[in-house]
């Protein structure tokens, strides 16, 4: 290990430090108090698929002094197949469950599983019927994940108490018994949480009644959108509330309710104040925001980061980076969900590139550039994953910082690059807005018929590259003069892992020199490609990627000199492909003295005068090379391949 790469590696590891303290990263496991070592779960259970969730009623009973909670909900659901006489919930069999309700006739019940509930039914269920049940339950939930139901204190305040929950992946069976999976969203929810009168209460929708009721009071909230199990959630503690209002071009203003704690409530506002213009550039991008009939909201929380809850996100503080990631996920997570955790990306990876685009957009170029330098320097950090998940049932790979959230984003980043500004903006807008999408799943595959129509272009290449391939490219360019004065460029990658065979992008390469400059796109797809390019200048500066465009490392880019005259028709090398002894022949009968063999990253690998007008291979690697050959007058380049 050399000077300069020691010197590299540290520079990266001070970035990926500076970019964990700068941004509270949404997700952070890795030092969050509160993750559970929760890498490999059970998975929903494949049972829950003979009925349709619409309409879920809470009744519970909370006190944020207490990890408890106790009380009923009430299921409302259609018949999908009537061909069973039991139905199963997605529950935490440390709960204990009362008694079910059916037809008001008690059922019987057991934990078929650790996460299992099977519930004994009076007769077959009735396809296309709708029903209902209502489970008691109570207990002392085991929390999981990244804390899916937790009491603690507040951070500045340590004598006021304070719950939450936070279900994502599959923490919301820990609290309720539900349908875990990513198949069904319910319809509509009212949640009726009692706590004592010290307390407020934050929920999804819209806070329709505070009641005081037997020296308690009961908060009834109440959301009219479809969201998945996931996304519903509380916050209970001593919330100081106010309100910011988005100014929305139709005249009317969209309100976004704010509950923090009383001892942050200057650094609450001065924070706050912010999604005002977040919220009116998204709006520009993507139309209205998905809960426009109800709210967005704050509710502050213990977790160290935040958590999208359809409207009304749970955070921990009032960061810009933070507040705007999860404002983009009531689009990109909330309005359309990913249909499977193996594509998290279509939640995470949009919101961290929305967060980017915030400075892009808002033209703060510091920002926007350190914002692609970070996120590029912690995506290549994985050298051998993929955005694409390959194991759901680990916490820790689908909320990977890396692949899910930084390449993720990047991977929308060289969709922009590859298909311009404005297709790539339309065609987000077609996708989030599609009615077969919004307030439902996709997987990636729908995002890729709406980038190909927009664009006319065949994405398969790149999604199968940079989506479920593994790792990333890395670069090594050579450049020279031949002597019509053209410049020559020659492109070399290497792969970090062999699921890729070659990464194709076009490349940007900025290129200067007296006091002139331009920008040339080499359209890459294979290795050793060369490009030819007429220029008005001198070239004495060749940069790389100058935007950061690219999701790719570079090696080297090597000038290989001005007197070069490239594939002169009077030099001829053979055989090519060569095994040992490669002979060079001069059809002008020009003597030739002198030859040097050059790799495909620059690198003189072999060096000697000719004998006979050849010379032995036969010790190099198979690969792609270049042979400068000298005479009495010039220098002579040349490929070969040896096998």
């Amino acid at each position: 290990m050399n000077k300069i790469f020691l010197f590299a590696v540290t520079l990266l590891l001070l970035s990926l430090n500076v970019y964990s303290q700068e941004r509270n990263f949404e997700k952070d496991f890795f030092s969050n108090k509160s993750f559970r070592n929760y890498q490999n779960v059970q998975l929903a259970s494949p049972k829950t698929d003979n009925y349709d969730l619409k309409h879920y009623t809470f009744n519970l009973d909370i006190d944020s002094e207490k990890n408890y909670i106790s009380g009923n909900v009430t299921a409302n659901f259609l018949v999908t197949k009537g061909d069973k006489d039991k139905i199963y919930f997605d529950f935490n069999s440390q709960m204990q469950v009362e008694k079910i309700l059916y037809h008001n006739q008690e059922l019987n019940s057991r934990f078929s599983s650790t996460y299992e509930l099977e519930v004994d039914l009076p007769s077959k269920l009735v396809k296309g019927t709708m029903d209902s049940i209502t489970i008691w339950y109570k207990g002392n939930p085991t929390t999981s994940g990244f804390g899916s139901f937790e009491t603690a204190n507040q951070r500045c305040d340590q004598s006021k108490p304070l719950l939450w929950t936070l279900s994502e992946p599959y923490g919301a069976r820990d609290w309720w018994p539900t349908k875990q999976s990513l198949n069904d969203k319910i319809d509509s929810i009212d949640m009726y949480v009692t706590t004592p009168t010290r307390y407020k209460v934050g929920s999804n929708g819209l806070l329709k009644s505070v009641a005081n009721t037997n020296g308690k009071l009961v908060h009834h909230w109440k959301h009219n959108y479809p969201e998945p199990a996931y996304l519903i959630a509380i916050a209970v503690s001593n919330y100081t509330e106010y309100i910011d209002w988005v100014p929305l071009d139709n005249g009317d203003s969209l309100m976004v309710l704010e509950y923090v704690f009383p001892c942050n409530i200057d650094d609450a506002k001065a924070g706050t104040a912010d999604i005002i213009p977040t919220m009116q550039f998204y709006i520009s991008l993507f139309g209205n925001y998905p809960f426009d009939k109800e709210k967005y909201g704050h509710a502050q929380f213990g977790w160290g980061g935040g958590m999208e809850h359809s409207s009304m996100t749970f955070v921990s503080g009032f960061s810009h980076s933070l507040l705007a990631h999860e404002l983009a996920h009531q689009w990109f997570g909330d309005k359309i969900t990913c249909g499977s955790w193996q594509d998290i990306w279509l939640n995470e990876g949009f919101a961290t590139y929305l967060e980017g685009l915030t400075y892009d957009f808002d033209r703060q170029p510091y920002y926007w550039k350190s914002w692609r330098e970070k996120n590029k320097a912690r995506a290549l950090f994985a050298d051998h994953g993929s955005v694409f998940v390959d194991d759901t049932s680990s916490v820790n790979r689908i909320f990977n910082g890396s692949l899910s959230y930084s390449k993720g984003a990047y991977l929308l980043h060289m969709l922009r690059w590859k298909l311009g500004d404005d297709d790539f903006f339309k065609a987000l807008h077609n996708y989030i807005n599609d009615p077969k999408l919004a307030y439902s799943y996709a997987r990636t595959h729908d995002l890729q018929e709406h980038l190909e129509a927009q664009s006319g272009q065949d994405l398969n290449e790149f999604f199968n590259d940079w989506l479920y391939g593994k790792g990333f490219p890395t670069y090594s360019f050579q450049w020279w003069y031949n002597t019509e004065g053209k410049l020559l460029i020659q492109v070399n990658q290497t792969q970090s892992d062999s699921s890729v065979d070659y990464f194709e992008m076009p490349i940007p390469i900025q290129l200067k020199g007296e006091n002139k400059d331009t920008t040339v796109v080499l359209d890459n797809n294979e290795d050793g490609q060369i490009f030819e390019f007429d220029l008005d200048f001198k070239v004495s500066e060749f940069i790389y990627d100058p935007e950061i465009w690219l999701c790719a490392a570079l090696k080297e880019t090597n000038y290989l000199g001005t007197d070069i005259i490239s594939e002169p028709n009077s030099i001829i090398l053979f055989p090519n492909p060569v095994t040992d002894i490669l002979i060079l022949n001069s059809q002008s009968n020009i003597p030739l003295k002198v030859v040097s063999i050059y790799d495909v990253n620059g690198i003189k690998v072999l060096s000697g005068e000719l004998k006979n007008n050849s010379i032995s291979v036969k010790n190099l690697p198979a690969g792609f090379y270049l042979a400068k050959i000298t005479t009495d007058k010039e220098v002579y380049a040349k490929r070969f391949m040896k096998k």
